[in-house]
């Protein structure tokens, strides 16, 4: 997981840490977006991971889109900024297209679908559901906070 700290003085209090995750919006031409059920949860979800150390954002979509999917993507923007107050975890979440590969499983993925933007809504939990709408919308990306289950309301 990549950890930082924004202060670094001995002396200045601890700030806590957060790791940084990346998520892949791929949308395919007929309008169905690439969602994966975590072999670990059985959640729908779109595809993505931790960022690593030395890594882009871009690099890292790419890279977890693919090993979780088979898919290979084009990155395309930032769609949103999601802060999960309870795990400190922030994630990047960007729109992207496909440019080839095949689906496949994966050990992080026990299903990998084509979902309707209403599927998505259906199946997915309201915190990832967001990621998917905020990105099909267009427009400037959003920044949004939750606490694992539940949007912030009061943003």
């Amino acid at each position: 997981m990549l950890m930082y700290m924004s202060n670094t003085s001995p002396k200045a209090p601890s700030t806590p840490l957060h790791s940084v995750s990346v998520a892949g919006i791929v949308v395919r031409e007929d309008g169905r977006v690439l969602t994966i059920k975590r072999a670990d949860n059985g959640t729908w979800e779109p595809p993505g991971g931790v960022l690593e150390l030395a890594e882009a954002p871009e690099d890292g979509v790419r890279r977890e889109v693919y090993e979780e999917t088979g898919i290979k993507v084009r990155v395309d923007r930032l769609t949103g900024v999601y802060k999960n107050t309870s795990r400190g975890i922030v994630a990047l979440v960007f729109r992207c297209r496909v440019e080839g590969g095949h689906e496949q499983l994966s050990d992080e993925s026990a299903a990998v679908e084509w979902l309707t933007p209403d599927e998505v809504t259906s199946r997915m939990a309201e915190v990832y559901a967001v990621r998917v709408t905020d990105a099909l919308l267009g427009g400037a990306p959003r920044v949004r906070a939750h606490d694992g289950r539940k949007l912030a309301r009061n943003l």
